[in-house]
């Protein structure tokens, strides 16, 4: 059975449901992401998350502010990976 795509509205919901952010308003796939509290710590959170929901291991390497900036690019760079990885 193949695995669900990595969405946006994946993202969102991990970052919700893990209270990652606590946003006040609704996230949208281009929502900057710093701008609604994603900090370092929040950052960490995120990949522990990650590795647990999706099965992907992010290298700090590859944490970059443009991969990280909204759920959209985020989505957009798991999927990749998961792609690479298969």
């Amino acid at each position: 059975m193949p695995e669900a795509p990595i969405t946006p509205a994946t993202v969102i919901e991990l970052l919700t449901t893990e209270h990652i952010l606590e946003p006040q308003g609704t996230i949208a796939p281009d929502t900057d992401l710093f701008s609604m509290g994603l900090d370092s710590m929040a950052m960490m959170q995120l990949l522990l998350q990650i590795e647990e929901r999706f099965r992907l291991t992010v290298n700090p390497a590859e944490m970059t502010r443009e991969r990280f900036a909204t759920a959209g690019a985020l989505a957009t760079f798991l999927g990749e990976k998961r792609r690479l990885a298969a």
